[in-house]
């Protein structure tokens, strides 16, 4: 009887929280080493298709950045960053391709149905989002900045009763498929379809005032001090595009950015349906 009550008690702290996201489209976009662990990778399309259950429109973007190293090595391609942003030649694009849309994307369908049908696969180059060549004083290759997103798809699966999740290649002006940072995507995404929240799952706990030092985690900063932090370079690299994104989502009109460590089991519902909340809020 006692696990029962307290079951019903945790299920009635959550009310509030769900009456609250109900009818709300939510961004989530998924990488990093959270990726890595089947367990994870499973907690979390039980996390989004619990969401959908109570009333959310969930909506998961996902990038693939160790999978694809991962191949390039195994392929003998040497892998390069330049600003947190993957250097993409042509035989680099293959793979990206390949992982995002015939390994990661079908992975997380599958893992996301186990619950029912569902979840719909996006592939972004089909036409969901569009790019052009990334400005770079060293030349990137096949790395792309989007120009605009083509939402009507994303909506009428919304609207179809499904999770759209979405591997985040791009079509370029020239008709070639770029490679597109998934945290910048992700920003342009929630912005296009007028989500109401953007949740960033990485494999840090959040954003730190000083990454050296871990007491220094900042639960709550405005877009303003998170503008600040980025234009004075006080972040390291890899959290530079997720901060992009952030800022990108509120400036047109997403309510509230969060960046969580995925590695955390069901970090998502401790976000979204309790009141510590966990990781960085942006706002």
């Amino acid at each position: 009887m006692k696990d029962a009550m307290y079951k019903a008690s945790v299920l009635m702290e959550a009310l509030p929280y769900i009456k609250e996201h109900f009818g709300k489209t939510v961004v989530i976009k998924y990488g990093g080493n959270a990726m890595i662990n089947e367990e994870l990778k499973a907690s979390i399309a039980s996390d989004v298709v619990l969401m959908k259950y109570v009333g959310m429109n969930p909506v998961l973007v996902h990038g693939g950045g160790p999978d694809i190293s991962a191949a390039m090595q195994e392929a003998n391609i040497e892998v390069k960053f330049v600003n947190g942003l993957r250097i993409t030649d042509e035989a680099t694009m293959k793979i990206v391709k390949s992982v995002l849309a015939e390994k990661i994307n079908r992975n997380l369908v599958e893992l996301v149905n186990n619950h029912g049908k569902l979840a719909a696969g996006v592939i972004g180059d089909d036409g969901l989002i569009r790019a052009r060549k990334q400005p770079s004083d060293v030349d990137l290759g096949f790395v792309g900045e989007v120009s605009r997103v083509m939402p009507k798809e994303l909506i009428d699966i919304i609207n179809g009763g499904l999770i759209p999740i979405i591997a985040t290649v791009a079509v370029g002006e020239d008709g070639k498929t770029y490679n597109i940072n998934a945290d910048l995507a992700a920003g342009e995404i929630a912005a296009s379809i007028g989500a109401d929240k953007i949740i960033f799952l990485t494999d840090v706990a959040g954003l730190y005032q000083d990454f050296n030092d871990k007491t220094s985690l900042i639960s709550e900063l405005s877009a303003a001090k998170c503008r600040t932090m980025v234009d004075e370079k006080m972040i390291a690299a890899g959290m530079l595009p997720k901060l992009t994104g952030c800022l990108k989502a509120l400036d047109e009109g997403v309510n509230r950015a969060h960046i969580l460590d995925g590695t955390i089991k069901h970090a998502l519902l401790l976000e979204v349906f309790t009141e510590q909340g966990v990781g960085t809020m942006i706002t």
